[in-house]
Formats: structure tokens, sequence, C-alpha cells
């Protein structure tokens, strides 16, 4: 089996995030998420019959009964005799209804890793806590807000006012929030993109320290895989939905009192972790268009040297084509332009861009 090229599978995994990006973008504040989403996914697929690998979709649009296109335990890539075997993680668009009203904090995410090595977690929901190298070691999921909030002021050397934690605005962390409130630091409410928002904890000049609510499990672990790398945490517990659900996983011999790590949740020395921005975020910009060029801000990441790269990338929009599986072949940004300004509010099942 063939070894994995570096520099060869980094740039193509950014290949597959820029296309997810740039198409998904073109329905930019049309207000259609399912559109948002059947664009990246279209060609996030189509670009990964451009890899070599034998690929496996391990977290993708769900189970094949509820997914027709990326879906859990879909091969992907060329799968040529020698290639090399790798578990896939994907997020086409992490926060479609963010892109559907122009909001920022959208990404496009790819995970690669040695086969076996990426984990499954049954419950939809998880509740999690991310926190960059200043504070890995020295939080706990487990400790009351207020607790952590002390600790992580005197870790950073700063007063708890100067602390900023971001929660998802939702009903459910109503007490978290209250609690954030009581104790005098910094609130950051977003609307969607946590995935974005858990690995800004970790990245320089974000203003974000810590990242903490009930969130998509799959998002935790396309976290953890660029935690990895960025040497910042992640703690994750299961989180059930309703009572029914913890009574069905338990039976199952899951442990809703289990605290998973960052190397519970992305196993394995070789992870390679890649971002497109589709939207303006805390750590990456989304996509511009400009005279007839689409710029696109992308991160990719690889845990066994510890490289991070941040590449902006050109697009002649003449000249800039991207493979559409539903099309089974290349076409220009331009005319998939076209259809999208003509076909607004086209919904997932029909979104062939045909």
């Amino acid at each position: 089996m063939k070894q994995l090229n570096y520099p060869e599978i980094t740039l193509d995994l950014v290949r597959v995030t820029e296309a997810a990006s740039l198409t998904s973008s073109l329905y930019l504040g049309f207000g259609n998420k399912e559109a948002v989403d059947g664009a990246a996914v279209d060609a996030m697929r189509g670009m990964l019959d451009y890899m070599d690998m034998k690929g496996i979709i391990v977290i993708g649009e769900g189970e094949k009964d509820e997914a027709p296109m990326l879906y859990i335990g879909e091969h992907v890539g060329c799968w040529a005799d020698d290639s090399p075997e790798l578990d896939i993680a994907v997020d086409p668009v992490d926060g479609t209804r963010l892109v559907s009203y122009g909001l920022p904090n959208a990404v496009s995410v790819m995970v690669a890793a040695e086969r076996g090595k990426i984990a499954y977690l049954p419950t939809f929901y998880s509740y999690k806590l991310a926190v960059g190298p200043e504070l890995k070691g020295r939080l706990d999921i487990n400790a009351s807000i207020r607790e952590n909030l002390r600790i992580a002021a005197a870790a950073l050397g700063v007063p708890i006012s100067e602390i900023t934690v971001v929660v998802l605005n939702r009903d459910r962390h109503n007490p978290i929030i209250e609690e954030i409130r009581k104790v005098g630091a910094r609130i950051k409410l977003i609307g969607d993109g946590d995935i974005a928002a858990a690995i800004a904890t970790a990245m320089p000049d974000t203003g974000v320290d810590i990242y903490i609510g009930i969130g998509g499990s799959p998002e935790a672990i396309l976290a953890a895989a660029a935690m990895k790398t960025l040497n910042g945490e992640m703690q994750v517990k299961l989180w059930a939905k309703d009572d029914a659900e913890r009574e069905r996983f338990e039976k199952e011999g899951w442990n809703f009192d289990k605290i998973y790590y960052t190397d519970d949740l992305i196993g394995g020395d070789d992870v390679i972790f890649a971002a497109t921005g589709v939207t303006d975020g805390d750590f990456l910009k989304g996509v511009k268009f400009l005279k007839g060029t689409a710029i696109t801000e992308s991160l990719v990441m690889r845990s066994s040297s510890a490289t991070i790269r941040k590449i902006q990338t050109h697009h002649d929009l003449s000249r800039k084509t991207i493979r559409i599986k539903s099309l089974n072949g290349d076409e220009k940004i331009l005319n998939i332009n076209k259809r999208s300004i003509s076909n607004p509010n086209l919904g997932f099942s029909n979104m062939m861009f045909r």
C-alpha cells in the first residue's frame, strides 16, 4: 500500500474544502440552507473522486438511508490498488443557516486519519468544553462555570472580566449564560458554527478563551482533529435529548459520565485537518468575489509534523472548474453561478445544478 504523500494530500484536502466553500457561497443570503448544503455536498463529493486514497466516510451527512451523498460508510477517492487507506470525516458546511442568511463563522471542513482512528459517538448532541494551549489540562468539564473561570483567569494572569466565553445561543444554555454573567466574564453568543468557535480558542488573536455548551457530536470530533495540531483541548460528554435516548444508549453500554478527551476523539499520530471559510469568521475569511476572481482562505494542519498552513487562493473565474458529482464532470464556476441565480430556491433533493 502506498504511503501518504504529505504535500500532495494536504493540498488535495484544501481543494475539496475550497470547492465546497465556493459552490455553497453562491447561495449566500438566499435564505435556503438546503441549497447551501446541497451545493457543498455535490462539489465536495465530486472533488473527492480525484484524491488518491481508499477513503471511507465515517462522519458525514448521516446514515445511508438519511443521506444520498457523503453518507456514513460511502467509499470516496480513486481506490487504486496501492492507494492509502483513510477514514474521512466531513462537514461540507458547518453553518448552513449562517450562509443562507449571510452571517459569519461558516466553514467547510474535512479530516483524514488512519483507518479506525476517528471515534464514534452515539448521541447526536454532546456537552463540550474547548480551550487553547494555555488552559489545556487546567479546566474540568464537570466543574462549575464559576470554578473554571476562576482557574482560567489565574492561569492566563488576567481578571475574570477579561475572559471571553463562546456559547451557542440556545434556550438550553440559559443556565450557563446566566452563570457566566454572574461571575463577570464576557460572553460571545453565536447562532451556529461551533467547529469554528471551538478551534478559535486555540488560535492566536481571536479574542476567544473558552467554548462551552451542548452542540453536535460530529462537530466535536472535527474540532478535536484541529486541536491535535494546535495543542488545544476538547472535553466531551454524551448528552441525551430525552430520557428515552439516555436509557437506550445506557442499555447499549454507553457511559454518560465518561469524559472524552482530544485523543479519545481522534487517535493516531497522523491526522490532517482542512477548513475553508465560507463567510467571514474568527479565524478564517469567507469567500470573496472580486472582478472575475474568487478569493478563498483555508487552514490545513497535520498532527504528525505539527505543521499549520494558512492558504489564500485566488481563483480565476474564467478558468476555474469544479468537479460536480451529479454531473459526473467538471463545471466552470461561472456556469454554476448562473444556475444558482436562476434557481435560488432549489432544495437538497433536486440540487443537481441542472
